[in-house]
């Protein structure tokens, strides 16, 4: 467990900020990605106070190119990869008769797409190493579907499947882990990404009525998957609020 170099998109706040957290005060090497490069330099600043070994790039995940540059400095600098974080996510929840269509594919570009360009470009390097974990952050909405999420519902249904798929097919044979961290509901910026406005003020009234889960609550779930004896994968983690459905 000592020493893994990580990489986390979307690590400028939310699960990705609190996760790298979590994994920094265990003494691992992280290489966050995030649009907000000046989030990622106050973070980095945060925590090179107890763990030199923090590198920040600013990555669209939505753009090919970005992730392999985050992959490619990630190897260059520390020889390895050890485990990725897919995080990056956004949530622009909308009845589909709104025809929101730019929302749709947004969420198809970061959600799938990203995804999909993370795990292209680090699985060469952790079947080279016979050895990786490769996390994907779903969602309870990868399981059932809630009105105004169907997009969104669909871009996680996906993930699961592809965090499945990949499993199968690169587990027993390259010794790679894969697992799917399916959060409910929890206080991130997700919810600022909401354009109907009717939608978000539900939404705020569902957070007064409902502990939410922290997002330090998620990164110790991803703690937990990659801790784990070599022998053990950890194929999926469903979190509800204790206080929700």
């Amino acid at each position: 467990m000592k020493n893994k170099i990580v990489v986390i998109t979307g690590a400028s706040s939310g699960i990705g900020k609190a996760t790298a957290i979590r994994l920094s005060s265990e003494g691992h090497s992280l290489v966050l990605a995030a649009r907000r490069i000046e989030k990622l330099e106050t973070l980095k600043e945060q925590l090179e106070k107890e763990n030199t070994e923090i590198v920040i790039l600013k990555t669209d995940v939505t753009k090919r190119d970005d992730v392999k540059r985050l992959i490619k400095t990630t190897f260059d600098k520390f020889g390895r990869i050890d485990v990725l974080i897919n995080n990056a996510g956004i949530m622009p929840l909308s009845f589909i008769e709104e025809g929101r269509v730019e929302d749709w594919e947004k969420m198809i570009d970061v959600n799938l797409k990203g995804l999909l360009y993370g795990i292209n470009e680090v699985v060469p390097i952790m079947k080279k190493q016979h050895s990786g974990h490769i996390i994907n952050i779903s969602s309870v909405a990868g399981r059932r579907v809630f009105p105004t999420a169907a997009v969104y519902c669909a871009t996680k249904f996906g993930v699961n499947a592809i965090t499945e798929g990949l499993r199968q097919e690169l587990s027993a044979r390259y010794n790679i882990k894969v697992t799917a961290i399916e959060p409910g509901a929890t206080k991130t910026e997700l919810q600022n990404h909401i354009p109907n406005e009717e939608i978000k003020q539900n939404f705020a009234k569902r957070m007064e009525n409902v502990t939410f889960l922290e997002a330090s609550d998620i990164a110790e779930a991803i703690h937990f998957a990659i801790s784990q004896p070599k022998q053990m994968n950890v194929t999926e983690i469903l979190i509800h609020p204790t206080e929700g459905p």
